[in-house]
């Protein structure tokens, strides 16, 4: 049997490893995970209501539209419903997006260093892989329109890009999107927009109104807290939108997933508490790193992406063997660590150990 030549070399995505497992593994009782971005604070209780309240209606498929959540976020955003899709994840919402617009040999436009899942889709497709450098950890615009041909299809934008935790700012983008053909698609994903306290962040909804070559994507993982439930969406001009539900599978997001999204649309007491504590955290956690002489990228999301001027590898393991598990092996930043703002505890906690880790590291060297 042959799979399809596309896939044969493909990495598997590795995501954050298991707290069980490292338990298990090291014969620790505590221990911390900080590598997935995740929302140390849970969910809203509004959501959890939600969720017990489907448990009677198991059995019964859900919504394949979504409807409820649908009409929630269309009145939250100030578009239209059928400019809204929704997918397990926003990891889905950009399988579809590359399954409904790629063809064998069109080009895709990304950075060298962002969220792999752009790569990965547009390979299994086909797609010729044009991967720009990033400068000083953010996306170059300027650069990545040098690079659109006659061939390109999609260019992708993580904004705060993952993992450096960077943003492309209003001006710059609105700029670029000015000077992109209007039959490349360009995919913003916002996975981390609600983290994001900086005024000079784009207005991605109102540049939709503008732009209909434009698709955002948006997640209830991160600051939700709805991780578990897998429920992303993507938004755009109906036109472009009607084409990716095309290639939507049915029943694709579930209805402890759609109810729980719809319920925490509506909690915005919870969410400003978890946005106003994460960049206490951030703050927390950037002071710490001065203090320790240790650069990072300027974060814009619930991550910080520090430089610990030893190989990541080394430090990832001996932060593991402290219980602290944390996100390294960056192609291109090999002594970076991505780490996940947790509550004040977990930050404190980590930094001791990373500490600890540095000063073992500096009597060995």
């Amino acid at each position: 049997m042959q799979p399809k030549q596309s896939i044969i070399h493909l990495p598997v995505y590795q995501p954050g490893k298991p707290v069980e497992e490292v338990k298990r593994e090291l014969g620790l009782k505590d221990v911390i995970k900080l590598a997935s971005n995740e929302n140390p604070f849970g969910c809203s209780e509004q959501a959890k209501l939600a969720i017990v309240n489907e448990i009677a209606h198991a059995s019964i498929y859900p919504d394949s539209f979504s409807t409820v959540l649908t009409s929630a976020l269309a009145e939250q955003l100030g578009v239209e419903r059928k400019q809204l899709i929704f997918g397990a994840g926003s990891d889905e919402v950009i399988l579809m997006l590359a399954r409904a617009y790629i063809t064998p040999g069109d080009e895709t436009i990304m950075a060298d260093e962002t969220f792999p899942q752009y790569k990965h889709n547009s390979e299994i497709e086909g797609a010729v892989i044009i991967e720009v450098p990033l400068k000083d950890g953010t996306h170059d615009l300027e650069a990545m329109l040098a690079k659109v041909t006659d061939k390109t299809k999609i260019i992708w934008i993580c904004n705060p890009n993952n993992p450096t935790g960077t943003i492309v700012r209003q001006e710059e983008l609105t700029a670029f999107l000015r000077q992109v053909p209007s039959n490349v698609i360009v995919a913003l994903d916002e996975a981390y927009y609600e983290y994001v306290t900086d005024a000079a962040y784009p207005d991605s909804i109102a540049l939709i109104k503008e732009f209909n070559n434009v698709i955002v994507l948006r997640t209830f993982s991160k600051i939700h807290g709805l991780a578990a439930l897998r429920v992303g969406y993507g938004v755009g001009h109906a036109d472009l939108i009607h084409y990716v539900n095309q290639v939507r599978e049915p029943f694709n997001t579930t209805r402890f997933g759609q109810a729980a999204a719809a319920a925490s649309i509506g909690d915005g007491a919870f969410l400003q508490s978890c946005r106003d504590r994460n960049s206490e955290g951030r703050l927390y956690l950037c002071a710490a790193f001065d203090r320790l002489g240790l650069q990072y990228f300027e974060p814009h999301g619930n991550f910080v992406m520090v430089d610990t001027k030893l190989p990541s590898k080394q430090v990832f393991d001996a932060l593991l063997r402290k219980g602290i598990i944390a996100r390294a092996r960056w192609s291109y930043y090999p002594t970076h660590l991505r780490i996940t703002v947790g509550s004040q505890e977990q930050n404190e906690k980590f930094i001791q150990a990373l500490e600890e880790v540095l000063d073992e590291a500096a009597v060995l060297g």
